[in-house]
């Protein structure tokens, strides 16, 4: 059996996608013949996250505790370099799929468990569209009382037959959080200029999230990779969506560089600070969307 699971391909048109059934990974996106997502052999587990959604919250709880409305939690330690707790409960679940040719539909759900007592209902579809995908993820509470939730997702983007190197970053953001040995927020700080205007991907070393994220009139983020020829690829994260973590990897398999751009509802550390933690009532659905597209 392949080590994520099933692998659930779409089409419409020149536009095709693979979603891998544990994580929920949006694991590849082409249009024609150029990926829009970084890919990895089919017979490897899921490298450095890429594509998994991550709830109920992503990136890193410190030490795996928080204080929950006045209760003490302890979650699982699941990254031991750095004695956090990482990327939530679900990144190593094998999904429930429903598909059409070009949209897939994919559910799990948060069982009360060790430092997370509250049952969550999940889903994500992958819809593509003309000239990419769009996401939309669901959390709906089955608890009986008032669950925390946050929610990221890790995809490796690309335009993959253009040198990652020569591909222009450009990340329209006011803040950056500043962070320890353990990549855990310690303040925040101005982003540079250059990153909003663009800088050349093989000048950047990133593990850094953002804030203070420049709306467009329709309400979206766009992140982009620019092309020397001109083309360019956009992230886009819907409201909810007011972080977002970048990654420059150096260690992603078949790639000398990669980059995760990582739309997130909530920071590091968010279950201690509270930044951007929701609380959904009993029976309340939470819905969020994001996307990518090639022009």
């Amino acid at each position: 059996m392949n080590p994520t699971g099933i692998q659930v391909s779409l089409r419409r048109g020149d536009v095709t996608a693979q979603i891998a059934q544990v994580g929920a990974s949006l694991r590849a996106l082409r249009i024609g013949d150029v990926d829009l997502i970084s890919p990895y052999p089919l017979d490897r587990p899921t490298p450095g996250c890429s594509g998994v959604v991550l709830a109920p919250w992503p990136n890193r709880i410190r030490d795996g505790r928080w204080s929950d409305d006045g209760t003490d939690r302890q979650l699982a330690i699941t990254e031991p370099k750095f004695g956090n707790a990482s990327h939530g409960l679900l990144r190593f679940t094998a999904y429930e799929i429903e598909q059409t040719d070009a949209s897939a539909t994919l559910r799990a759900t948060i069982v009360p468990q060790t430092g997370y007592p509250y049952l969550i209902e999940t889903s994500v579809t992958y819809a593509l569209t003309d000239d990419g995908v769009a996401v939309t993820h669901t959390l709906t509470n089955r608890s009986e009382t008032a669950a925390p939730v946050a929610l990221g997702t890790h995809p490796y983007v690309t335009i993959g037959d253009v040198d990652a190197h020569d591909l222009v970053l450009r990340v329209p953001a006011s803040t950056a959080f500043e962070t320890d040995e353990r990549m855990l927020p310690t303040g925040t700080r101005p982003v540079e200029a250059a990153l909003r205007d663009g800088i050349r991907l093989g000048d950047a070393k990133l593990d850094t999230g953002f804030t203070d994220l420049a709306r467009d009139p329709d309400g979206r983020v766009r992140h982009s990779l620019t092309a020397p020829d001109g083309r360019r690829l956009t992230l886009w994260q819907g409201e909810g969506f007011d972080f977002v973590q970048v990654y420059t990897a150096t260690n992603y398999p078949g790639h000398d560089l990669a980059v995760a751009i990582e739309p997130m509802t909530a920071p590091a550390d968010a279950f201690n600070s509270g930044v951007g933690v929701r609380r959904l009532a009993p029976g309340e659905t939470w819905t969020l969307d994001w996307g990518i597209s090639l022009g």
